[in-house]
């Protein structure tokens, strides 16, 4: 498959790949909860769509919420592509001077930021996607560092979306999507006393 370097419209993502109503409100709470942790213009949820090998926007609050849902790249580019493939978080405080950084896509999404924040959604041996935070402002909320603080959002986060997917089967709907909000509204309470959540392991 012949893949575009750039960034795919979201009229050409497939439904497949696009979160189910539980998993799009878990995401949707979990980018603005970012978005309101940090200060951030922006915030989104990229998944890794195994099947083509991209990342898609799956939730996005802030800059490009009302075009960008449903839009993919090829998982290889920028700075979340090396996120995704590393599974380590990262920080870019001017993106002007960060070679990896994928401006060709950030101009096609109709925001380019000039600073990064990214986390892998990584839940066990395997990393489902990516968290970003565009021009995160300058704060401390809490005895963590602000990477440190969105890599241990991101990962708890991966951990509840993995509830919501092994029990969306097992749920009516209604359940799933009240246990993947009662996640995410604890990991806001906890993040924002900086202490180390638990409640998001549970399973």
């Amino acid at each position: 498959m012949t893949q575009s370097p750039g960034l795919v419209p979201a009229t050409g993502a497939g439904t497949a790949t696009r979160a189910g109503s539980a998993e799009h409100d878990l995401l949707q709470s979990v980018v603005d909860t970012a978005r309101a942790i940090f200060g951030a213009a922006a915030s989104s949820v990229l998944l890794h769509d195994r099947d083509t090998d991209e990342l898609v926007f799956q939730a996005v609050a802030g800059e490009g919420e009302e075009s960008l849902v449903g839009s993919r790249f090829p998982a290889g580019r920028g700075l979340a592509g090396w996120v995704l493939v590393s599974g380590e978080p990262m920080i870019a405080d001017d993106l002007r001077k960060q070679g990896m950084f994928a401006k060709d896509v950030a101009k096609a999404t109709g925001y380019v930021p000039d600073a990064l924040m990214a986390a892998p959604l990584a839940h066990r041996d395997r990393v489902l996607g990516v968290l970003e935070v565009l021009d995160p402002a300058e704060q401390s909320r809490s005895s963590l560092s602000e990477l440190d603080l969105l890599a241990l959002f991101a990962r708890q986060a991966a951990a509840a979306l993995a509830v919501i997917t092994d029990r969306r089967q097992e749920e009516p709907p209604s359940a799933v999507r009240a246990r993947g909000l009662e996640l995410v509204a604890a990991l806001r309470d906890v993040l924002l006393e900086g202490v180390p959540a638990q409640g998001a392991n549970e399973g």
